[in-house]
Order: C-alpha cells, then structure tokens, then sequence
C-alpha cells in the first residue's frame, strides 16, 4: 500500500496541529463527536494503541491508513470502539423512568385506544452496551396498560465492540450501582447467575430488543424504524458539538409520531436546538413532545 506523502512536520508519534484537527474531522463524520484540544492527548493515546496494534510506523501512517487501506472500514469500527464512552447501568434516572411507565405510556395507550392496530414502538438511541432498553424492556413486560399491544423496542450505537455486549446481555456487578430497591425485584425476576459470577439476562427480556448499528446522523439509516412513539436518547448529546445535536434533534423529530415524546438526559437540553417540541411537565419529570 503506498500513501501520498504528508507535511515533513508530521513525524513520529507527534499529534501536531494539523494531524489533530485531521483525525478530530474524520472521527467526527463518522461519529458527530468532535474531539476537543483539551482532549488531545487522550485522543492520542487512543490512536497510538490502534497504530502499534496494526505495525504502523506512525500516527500519519494511521491516519492514511483509516482513509485508503482495503480494510478502511473495519479499522474504524475498530478506532470509534475506542473513542466512543459506554457510561451506563440499569434503571438510570429513575424519576425519568417512573414519568415514562406511569405517565407517559398509559397516556400513549389513552390517546390511541380507537385506532385499530395496537402496536408500541420505542428507540434506544445511543444504548451503549443494552443497559437501558433492557431495563425499558423489563419495565414494560408485563404492564397492564399494555395488555393487547405489541411492543418494539430498538437499541442502536455506533460502537460495534458495545452491540456485542448488548446481544450478550451478561452484565458484571458495575452495571448494577445505584440500584434503587423498587428495582431488585426485576433483576431477580429477569437475570440468572452465570458460572463466573456475572448475570445474564433472561432471553424472554433479550429477544424484546432489536439491537442495531446505526449513526445518528443519517437519516436514511433511521428511516428503518418508521414511525416511533418514544425515543430514548440520554447523554449522548453531549458528545456532540451544535451543529450535530441539531442534525440528530431533526432526525429524532423527522421519525416521532405526531405526540411522539423525546426523553433526554437531565443535564440535556433542546434550548437554542430545536424549537418544533413541546416541554411537557408531569408530575414525576419534564420531556419534550412532537
């Protein structure tokens, strides 16, 4: 494989100016997180593991590596696992999750009791390693507002080495912290021991969600899901700069329903976003409507 040549300055190990704000554009085309000069040297010490791994001589090497070479695209599946965060746990942000089981979903449940097909479609945006639409999934086994109604729930993220686990679905005792007590009885209900110690979550919870890799800023990839009721996208934005949290918040309005409702983090925000959505206060959290 020969690679154009580069500036004489990117030598080495070295994450110079231009060699930063090169790998900085492409992670962000293919992820909408926009790395940061604070964090450089972080982000250096993740392309340094990725070049070693692959015998590249340097980090230039790399990077035309990422943009030329056959395997390309496996090799950035490979980086995003890297620099991608996967911070999650089971039941998170209760009060959300209290406003979503008994405020939100009888309501959908209400407004729509005359329409001839019942059917519930939820998204996962950003699932991480399946914590979160496993713990929607356990919510809403079960839930008498639902009896008669087929619920889908989707779980997507970019990160293919984070969807394994998912499918996986065996969990160590970190996605478990902060376990309130009202949710004990699921995690007995729903997961059994494994021969290292871990939990695997039972298969009647595993099958409930359609795991998927998707970017959230292609829209033609989400068009997949069609209409959706409900989407889940808590402390993802964050990672992404204005002009991507506003591609994403479009593309999340493009596939609600109308009345579809949008949950995000609580450190989140539409202000100075998106203006199309209604904050609705309940009593147990405040979420955005279509």
């Amino acid at each position: 494989m020969r690679y154009p040549p580069l500036d004489a300055s990117w030598t080495g190990e070295i994450l110079n100016d231009d060699l930063f704000y090169a790998f900085v554009d492409l992670i962000y085309q293919h992820t909408g997180i926009r790395f940061d000069k604070e964090s450089r040297f972080v982000l250096q010490r993740r392309l340094v593991h990725r070049m070693r791994a692959l015998g590249l001589p340097s980090l230039e090497r790399y990077y035309y590596h990422l943009l030329y070479h056959p395997d390309r695209e496996r090799e950035m599946d490979q980086l995003i696992d890297l620099v991608t965060t996967h911070e999650t746990y089971f039941f998170r942000e209760k009060r959300q999750l209290r406003c979503f089981v008994e405020e939100i979903v009888p309501l959908l449940v209400q407004e729509r009791r005359a329409e001839p097909a019942r059917v519930l479609r939820i998204w996962s945006a950003g699932c991480s390693t399946g914590e979160e639409p496993y713990s929607i999934a356990m919510l809403l086994r079960g839930l008498p507002a639902l009896t008669g109604w087929q619920v889908f729930i989707f779980a997507s993220d970019i990160s293919s080495r984070a969807l394994q686990v998912a499918r996986q679905g065996v969990y160590g005792s970190g996605s478990f912290r902060d376990m309130e007590p009202e949710y004990e009885v699921y995690v007995r209900q729903y997961f059994e021991p494994t021969p290292d110690g871990k939990l695997r979550i039972r298969d009647e919870i595993r099958q409930m969600v359609l795991f998927g890799r998707v970017n959230l800023l292609d829209s033609s990839s989400l068009a997949l899901y069609g209409w959706l009721d409900v989407i889940f996208c808590r402390n993802v934005l964050i990672y992404f700069d204005t002009e991507a949290k506003k591609r994403a918040i479009h593309n999340f309005y493009e596939r609600l329903r109308p009345g579809g409702f949008l949950l995000l983090g609580h450190s989140e925000s539409l202000l100075g976003l998106d203006s199309r959505f209604q904050l609705v206060h309940f009593r147990n959290d405040m979420v955005y409507r279509k």
